[in-house]
Order: structure tokens, then sequence, then C-alpha cells
């Protein structure tokens, strides 16, 4: 195997546990992927787990501590905290995305996912110094330990995986950013607000990239991309899908009412 493959690259990265060094390792390897500096081969398989650091403690979602204890500082470490915890567990989804369903789906997908990847690490990067001004750190409080989950029942299949990780779970981000977003800036926060006003014009473009890729796939079959989507969510997705929807930030992604409504 060549250091210098593009599979090698991107499995290196998933194999990067300290979250500091995970970021740079997926910084590098965009701007390597932008410079024609590696060679298109997929020459390793990817991890079916990343490297993750010791902390957080990673819990059950029924076992995670109620956002609402505690007081109003814990509250926003709590806030900060988690989003951290997405945005970190983002990272590793975009870069398994391209890594493992890259070989299938050519240049432009891997350049659309390697996009996504860096994004999510500077989003991590934003997220982890607000934490630093509020006094705490990531990994000073337990996570929610079931976001790979999807990635793993979908590995197999990247429709299932478009499906679910950017068209559900990364589409829910758009809905219940905004609200999040005000009660930030109303409680006086404005360097909180403007982190996620930019973690949501970001979300839109890679739900936008998923919603591409997945009606793309689909229509190539012949099929409808609307049945087909939510046939997959029906087989892959544990939860509801349920409003409130920010139909104006999922429709600049291309995702339409003619989906989930």
């Amino acid at each position: 195997m060549s250091e210098t493959s593009l599979a090698g690259a991107i499995r290196n990265a998933l194999l990067t546990a300290d979250p500091k060094a995970k970021c740079f390792a997926t910084r590098k390897l965009m701007r390597e992927w932008r410079k024609g500096a590696l060679e298109w081969r997929f020459d390793v398989d990817m991890p079916d787990q990343p490297a993750w650091p010791e902390r957080p403690e990673l819990l059950p979602p029924n076992q995670m501590p109620k956002r609402g204890k505690g007081g109003s500082e814990a509250k926003r470490i709590a806030l900060w905290h988690s989003l951290a915890h997405i945005e970190f567990v983002a990272i590793d989804l975009a870069l398994d995305m391209a890594g493992r369903f890259g070989e299938q789906m050519g240049e432009r997908f891997v350049s659309d996912f390697l996009s996504v990847a860096a994004d999510e690490a500077m989003h991590f990067a934003l997220l982890d110094r607000k934490l630093k001004t509020l006094g705490s750190h990531y990994g000073a409080l337990p996570a929610h330990g079931g976001l790979w989950q999807t990635a793993d029942e979908t590995k197999h299949d990247v429709t299932a995986r478009l499906a679910i990780v950017p068209m559900v779970l990364e589409a829910r981000g758009l809905d219940v950013t905004p609200a999040t977003l005000e009660r930030v800036r109303s409680a006086g926060d404005e360097n909180g607000a403007k982190i996620l006003e930019r973690i949501l014009d970001d979300e839109i473009r890679h739900v936008g990239f998923g919603t591409k890729h997945f009606i793309e796939i689909v229509k190539k079959s012949g099929k409808s991309p609307e049945f087909a989507w939510k046939r997959l969510v029906e087989t892959h997705f544990r939860g509801a899908i349920k409003p409130p929807f920010n139909d104006s930030a999922r429709l600049a992604a291309g995702l339409s009412r003619d989906f989930y409504g």
C-alpha cells in the first residue's frame, strides 16, 4: 500500500483517535486531494469503527444525563458539549462515506464528502474552542454512544447510507438548529449564535450533497427517489421523522416535501 493512496489517507484519518489530530489529518487529506497528491486507489478497507479518544464516555441514549439538570452554566456547557460530539462523529461519517463508497461512486462523490469532512472538522474546532471559553473541554461530559450505529448498519449500501445520514440525521439538524440559535442569541451569546449560523449554512450544503447523489443513483434504476427514500427509512431508521420541519432549508438542500411530507 502506498502512503499516497486515497483510501490509505482516509483510513489513517479515521484511525486517528485524538480529536485535534483527527481534525488536522482531515484538513490535510482535503488539501492533498485538491492538489492531486493522492493516487486514485482503494487498496485498503475502511475500519468497521473509527478510532476515538478515551473520553468522552459513550453512553446509550437512555442513559444520557438530562440536559435540564444543574445551573445555567452547566446547561450551556452540556449544550455545547453535545454539539461538539455530534460534529466530531460527523467527521468520521463523512470520511467513511468517501472511503467506503468512493471507488463505486467516483471522484465528484469523493470531493463532495471530503469537503463535508473538512467542514465538520472546522465545526468541531469552533465548538471545542467554545467549550474552553466556558472552562470546559470536549470529553468532560458523557456523550451519545449511538451516533455511529447507522453507519455500521448501512456499510454495505451507499443508497441506504445517503438516505439516512445526510437526508435524515443531518436534515434533522436543519430543523432544530434555528431554535437553538435563537435561544443562544436571546441569552446574549452572539459568538455562539455566529457559530451556529455557520454550521447551519454548511449543513444545508451537506444535506444537498447527500440528496443529489441519492437522487442520481435511484433515477438510474428507474425508481422514484421519494418512494425509494421512504422504503429505506422504514428499513434502516429506528425513529419517527416528525415536525417541526425547516422547509426552506430542506428545500434549499433539494429535499422537497415530496420526500417527508
